[in-house]
């Protein structure tokens, strides 16, 4: 935007020279990005206005900005006018678009030349010169920021202005001469039958003001922004007055410009003014935002004390409706249309005290625990996963329920409780799934009718509990499925599938870091008993795993494949609540340790967890770490009978520990599970 100084001048008194003026105004977010002499020798600024501020484009809202900067008054023209005649002229708004259509009709005018020192401030503001009536209407938008429209009087027909869309009216010519294709949905103005102008944009040739112009009728509106941008945009249509209203401009302000040019042009082109016409259909209320003192300084980074604030909020036109210790009670100016929240006053505040004095600090921040980012963990889970040799899977979140029977789901089940959905896409998947499996399992035929044997997918995504009556629960889920063929690959060592799915469950852990987890004989119909597993948790059961059952796996039509299906699906939301995001440093052993192991024959029945809770129940610090190695069940053992292996390492945080010491303490814990799990050492 072109500003000429002297013009700014008459709105507030300048004592700075045009440098350290472009500084203060830079300084507030109006960047002067150059300064222009060739007009007439007087200094002219070239400011940036962002899109958010409509209300600086206008030499008042600069004006505006530079009281809140310095602190002096400022001094709004003229523009009280004497009314002296009544008039029957009529409008009417149609179209929700137009929030408030005001004017005046003005009869006996002279049209001509623009005085000199209106034409010389248009000029240096980049806009040329028509005649006196259009140059007021264009001096007073550059003045008070709201454009203006004169339409020829006698050309509108029975006094007339209605405001509604084009509707059937396709081609309209502007003041410009070309004719102009209308969106059906594009604000026009009409007289009694026909449109005259494209509301907030440009008027129509048919009633410009000619130099033949006697009567004028003057209109001064507020258009929705959204409506003026969109038709603008597909007329390939932008002009002065389309750019301020565009970005919102004062509802309450129009009044002003339209008394102000009112007033110009009974002094410059003569003729009698009329009563105003104001239609407001519904009254736009003040915008009312509290701001608390403690947010200042929480936002800002700075201290500012509550006199220095509410005083910055009073030069910047915002009304103290109430105060206490806590903040105070804000009503917005109605010309600030960027402003809704408290942060956004913040920022005025921020803007105005002077970011240049908040002091320069290195960004400091306690040392604490350190949550573990989700979204990465995820990409984790996919990394091992696909390194793992399995293809990912993207599903519909929609279920066929006849899945559910397939699965031999109980009726009482939770994850029969399903969301259904009014539209589906089709009537087969008319549910939203409760868990992954349904869709992997949909996939596995899908691929294994193709031809394709060597499957291994999985599928990281959401699925839905029925809320009842509430809004569904979500829940994030991993789940997988493989398909297993015996002798496929020569390499292959084969070695049981349960054991393949449990390896990969495992290794999700260990990417979560999540320990206490145990694996225990389950129940779920649709998996194979004794090869198949519930995942538990701190007693909380947050996935399956296993072998698919035979029943199971004919249902799907797979009766033929000789292979077997593995599969596991974890809940990872509940598998997530359970980690633990205190990590405690451990430095270096200093010391060597001990390694034992024991071979332990128990009752096929007992979980080889309950054998690892036990060595946690044993008291000695001298046990570091331990874990089973094998698992054995055949020849030479005695029927209803396993051997667990365990390798145990002993060490001692102070000393070397000497083998007697850890025979001692090793020969204690064999007796201590021994008693705890009935067994004995194999032999």
């Amino acid at each position: 935007m072109l500003l000429p100084v002297e013009w700014l001048n008459d709105f507030i008194e300048l004592k700075e020279g045009t440098d350290e003026l472009s500084r203060i105004l830079t300084m507030t977010g109006l960047e002067v990005e150059g300064e222009n002499t060739a007009t007439g020798g007087a200094p002219v600024f070239e400011v940036n206005i962002t899109p958010n501020r409509p209300d600086c484009l206008s030499v008042l809202g600069v004006a505006r900005e530079l009281r809140a900067a310095t602190g002096r008054k400022i001094r709004i023209p003229e523009s009280e006018i004497k009314e002296e005649f009544k008039t029957t002229f009529q409008v009417i708004i149609d179209s929700p678009l137009c929030r408030r259509y005001a004017g005046r009709v003005i009869r006996g005018i002279t049209i001509g030349e623009s005085p000199g020192w209106i034409k010389n401030r248009l000029e240096r503001a980049g806009i040329r010169s028509i005649n006196n009536v259009v140059d007021i209407t264009n001096y007073v938008l550059l003045e008070l920021g709201h454009p203006l429209h004169a339409f020829d009087l006698a050309t509108l027909k029975n006094e007339t202005i209605r405001v509604d869309t084009a509707n059937g009216s396709n081609v309209f010519r502007t003041l410009d001469g070309m004719e102009r294709k209308l969106p059906p949905d594009s604000l026009m103005i009409w007289d009694a039958t026909r449109p005259v102008a494209i509301a907030g944009i440009m008027g129509g040739l048919d009633t410009e003001v000619t130099e033949n112009t006697t009567d004028l009728f003057l209109e001064s509106a507020f258009f929705e922004p959204s409506s003026i941008r969109r038709t603008s945009r597909r007329i390939g249509l932008r002009t002065e007055a389309s750019y301020r209203f565009e970005r919102g401009t004062d509802i309450e302000g129009l009044i002003t410009a339209l008394d102000r040019a009112a007033l110009l042009i009974k002094k410059v082109c003569g003729g009698t003014v009329s009563q105003r016409i104001d239609v407001y259909p519904e009254k736009v209320k003040p915008k009312e935002v509290k701001v608390r003192f403690s947010r200042v300084e929480k936002l800002l980074g700075l201290p500012v004390s509550k006199g220095d604030t509410i005083r910055i909020l009073q030069l910047l036109g915002f009304t103290i409706s109430g105060q206490d210790e806590e903040g105070a009670m804000l009503t917005v100016p109605s010309y600030r249309v960027d402003i809704e929240n408290e942060t956004d006053i913040i920022e005025e505040i921020g803007r105005h005290y002077g970011y240049d004095k908040i002091p320069a600090t290195l960004p400091s921040a306690p040392i604490g625990q350190v949550l573990k980012d989700r979204a990465l963990d995820i990409e984790g889970l996919k990394g091992l996963m696909i390194s793992s040799g399995f293809c990912e899977a993207v599903n519909y979140s929609f279920l066929n329920p006849v899945f559910l029977d397939i699965l031999k789901l109980d009726p009482a089940d939770f994850r029969r409780n399903t969301v259904r959905i009014l539209n589906p896409i089709s009537t087969d998947d008319s549910v939203l799934r409760t868990f992954l499996l349904p869709s992997l399992a949909r996939n596995l035929v899908s691929n294994f009718n193709q031809g394709i044997r060597d499957i291994k997918l999985f599928e990281i995504s959401k699925v839905f509990i029925n809320g009842k009556g509430k809004l569904p629960e979500e829940r994030v889920k991993l789940g997988a499925v493989y398909l297993y063929t015996p002798g496929q690959h020569l390499w292959e060592d084969g070695t049981e599938t349960f054991f393949i799915i449990k390896g990969l469950v495992e290794k999700a852990f260990g990417i979560w870091g999540l320990g206490g987890y145990s694996f225990i004989p389950t129940g779920e119909p649709f998996l194979h008993p004794g090869r198949s597993a519930d995942i538990v948790c701190n007693g909380q059961k947050i996935g399956f795993a296993g072998i698919l059952s035979p029943g199971v796996q004919k249902r799907l039509d797979l009766e033929h494949f000789r292979g077997e299906v593995g599969l596991f699906e974890l809940d990872l939301t509940e598998a997530g609540s359970h980690l633990s995001v205190t990590k405690k440093f451990q430095p270096l052993p200093r010391f060597p340790y001990i390694q034992r192991n024991i071979a332990l024959l128990i009752d096929r029945t007992i979980p080889a967890h309950r054998v690892l809770e036990h060595l946690t129940e044993f008291p000695s610090e001298l046990i570091e770490d331990f874990w089973i190695f094998d698992v054995y069940e055949g020849e030479n053992i005695d029927e209803g009978k396993k051997s667990l292996g365990l390798t145990i390492i002993y060490r001692s945080s102070e000393r070397t520990l000497t083998d007697e010491e850890a025979d001692s303490v090793h020969n204690s814990l064999i007796k201590f599970l021994k008693e705890k799990t009935g067994g004995r050492l194999r032999s």
